[in-house]
């Protein structure tokens, strides 16, 4: 196998580490507590030369009043019951540019359907999902968080986020699965 030369080697990891250094800020940034939502979405936009419109205001509002997991058509919904008329197609690409922005994130349950939740000043769920009925159950764990962060000492790395998902089936799947075989 031919060796890169020097230079190369050097570049590549000038460029990792330029690499680290964005990520490990951007995710830095995402987590202060006292910087309001509004600027932290205003600087993004602004960094990629991007206006903070009166729809990316309102959709922005509205996310930030959800509580717990979202499908982005309620967004939709709630936005033409209130008279706003912000169309799907800028819903989903302010969605985009929030989770770009470290304000929400998305979460994939199945490839059938994707839900946002807002992290941006607020405590990061886990989930417990049924995959008979759907039904979805958040929950913390001070126990997990520890034991992520052990994980992490353990092999030298430094915790930014994490993401912990249980499949299986509820009660109430359960029993819809012993009615399936009456």
């Amino acid at each position: 196998m031919a060796q890169r030369p020097a230079s190369s080697a050097t570049a590549t990891s000038s460029l990792r580490t330029q690499a680290l250094a964005r990520y490990t800020a951007e995710a830095q940034r995402q987590v202060l507590p006292y910087e309001p939502v509004c600027a932290i979405f205003r600087r993004y936009l602004h960094g990629r030369r991007l206006k903070f419109t009166p729809e990316r205001a309102m959709i922005l509002d509205a996310t930030l009043r959800r509580e717990g997991l979202f499908e982005p058509e309620q967004l939709v919904a709630a936005r033409r019951g209130l008279g706003g008329g912000v169309s799907r197609a800028t819903v989903y690409r302010t969605l985009s540019h929030l989770q770009d922005a470290g304000i929400v994130k998305q979460v994939f349950f199945d490839n059938k359907q994707s839900y946002y939740e807002v992290i941006a000043g607020r405590q990061v769920h886990d989930y417990l999902i049924c995959v008979v009925t759907g039904k979805v159950i958040e929950f913390n764990s001070d126990k997990l968080r520890a034991l992520r962060d052990e994980i992490c000492r353990q092999h030298g790395f430094q915790p930014l986020s994490h993401r912990f998902q249980i499949f299986g089936i509820s009660p109430e799947g359960r029993q819809t699965e012993r009615q399936q075989q009456r």
